[in-house]
């Protein structure tokens, strides 16, 4: 299973909206330069975390302070994703220092860097620890992403509590930037039921969050908010449903394999022919590094049932 969702870079909110950090000039001095977190998350391209960790290496050379703590944070971050830990874990032992925001913010990241290392309790206790950190800080937005977390690393009964508590939270914060979390925390809440078992209740998360990511005009999230749809229909047999949703999204030249697999699964269970699909899905995921790695098995069925012959 692929939980198909990046975290939120939305609009910045109220409560750091007038913070002021100094940079640099291109001579040298120092410059009065406002910098809100969301303008340094804004650098961020999920999708491409190699390009995010030198734009965020730019970024830093022209802050100091705080401000350049935070930019370290997502280098860290960046890295991270990279399976760079040794790198990203020596950068954020540098940021601690930088301030109570800069250290909120790479407690975060080392808990993700526990969390991608296994590292499951020291993940939680770090996550636990941003959350104060966030709310003695009165930041709703990353109050919300150390309790997102917790819902990912907590299993569980008590992971679901914590996905439900984020959601509260987004929804009552006076910060667009933390409503803007619902979404994804419903992605997550839903996969979490899906997991769990409980498919029907997953629909009904993965539904609510369809209509928030197309208000929030970001059409590659709201595709994956429709894919996740149509997987949770197939999972409750509901194939001509789940394959219409996953052909119309084929329809869009920036389809990727989960979809292509997702139509092959759907024309499988239905008596349809399935190769074509099954093998678009194969040239399109056997190109991502962390696929190959992470799901060498789904990778394998792919081949297989694509009748692909090994080169």
């Amino acid at each position: 299973m692929c939980r198909r969702e990046a975290d939120e870079t939305g609009a910045c909110g109220k409560r750091s909206a007038d913070r002021t950090f100094f940079g640099t000039s291109p001579n040298g001095s120092t410059v009065s330069s406002p910098v809100t977190s969301a303008e340094i998350d804004a650098q961020w391209s999920f999708a491409d975390p190699a390009a995010s960790e030198v734009r965020f290496r730019e970024l830093a050379e022209r802050l100091t302070g705080e401000a350049r703590g935070e930019a370290l944070t997502q280098v860290a971050r960046a890295l991270g994703l990279q399976r760079k830990f040794d790198e990203a874990e020596a950068i954020l032992d540098k940021v601690m220092a930088a301030g109570p925001r800069a250290r909120m913010r790479a407690t975060l990241e080392y808990g993700r860097l526990r969390n991608d290392t296994k590292q499951r309790d020291a993940a939680e206790r770090l996550f636990r620890d941003a959350l104060r950190q966030a709310e003695n800080l009165g930041d709703d937005f990353y109050a919300v992403d150390a309790a997102h977390m917790l819902g990912i690393v907590v299993e569980g009964e008590e992971g679901l509590e914590w996905n439900r508590t984020a959601i509260a939270m987004a929804a009552e914060s006076p910060e667009a930037r933390a409503r803007n979390w619902q979404a994804s925390l419903l992605n997550n809440l839903g996969w979490s039921l899906h997991d769990l078992g409980r498919p029907v209740e997953a629909l009904e998360a993965f539904v609510r969050a369809v209509p928030l990511r197309a208000a929030q005009r970001d059409e590659a999230r709201h595709r994956i908010a429709r894919w996740t749809v149509g997987r949770c229909l197939r999972t409750l047999g509901r194939f001509e449903e789940a394959l219409r949703i996953q052909e119309d999204l084929a329809q869009d030249p920036s389809a990727d394999g989960y979809v292509f697999e997702e139509i092959g699964e759907c024309r499988l269970a239905l008596g349809l022919p399935s190769e074509g699909a099954f093998r678009r899905a194969y040239e399109l995921l056997s190109q991502e590094t962390w696929f190959a790695e992470e799901e060498p098995a789904r990778l394998e069925r792919l081949r297989l049932l694509g009748e692909i012959a090994y080169s």
